[in-house]
């Protein structure tokens, strides 16, 4: 499906979401992790309650009402989360069935990691890809750090995007 050009990138901490939107991100990712890819493992690890961690997601808007605007339809998300060893991790990546192929993954990245670098300017992004997804992280700058490894039940490679240094 092509890109649509008016899906808005949100980011916010827990506490600031509101309860549809937060609803139907959690929603999205049990849709896709839990429906279609049969993870084995619970999506919900309460990292999303720590202050440092950011929900990124990519909506379509909804129609205006009475000059408020009403949240839209979260099609794209993920999670950003501040390690104790000060690397930033980014996390539960995911695009609704029928958004993929547009380029909403790509910008829901790109967004995650101006906003890593934006909290941790010096700091390594580490995120753990399903392994067919490997090569897609690879485009954006990451490279492979381990072997294939299961996660959920899902096959996993742990991936790094080092700082560029001048």
């Amino acid at each position: 499906m092509p890109e649509s050009t008016g899906a808005v990138l949100r980011h916010a901490a827990l506490p600031d979401i509101d309860p549809r939107t937060l609803y139907l991100l959690v929603k999205l990712r049990q849709d896709v992790f839990t429906l279609e890819q049969h993870a084995t493992d619970a999506d919900l690890d309460g990292r999303e309650l720590e202050a440092t961690t950011t929900l990124l997601w990519l909506e379509l808007p909804r129609s205006e009402s009475a000059g408020a605007s009403v949240p839209g339809d979260p099609i794209a998300h993920l999670r950003v989360l501040r390690e104790a060893d000060g690397t930033v991790r980014i996390g539960r990546v995911v695009v609704r069935a029928d958004h993929r192929r547009g380029g909403h993954g790509r910008r829901l990245m790109v967004g995650a990691l101006a906003h890593a670098r934006e909290i941790a300017p010096d700091a390594e992004v580490h995120l753990d890809a399903q392994a067919h997804l490997e090569q897609w992280y690879a485009s954006m700058g990451f490279e492979t750090v381990s072997e294939v490894f299961l996660e959920a039940g899902i096959e996993h490679v742990a991936m790094v995007l080092r700082p560029h240094r001048g």
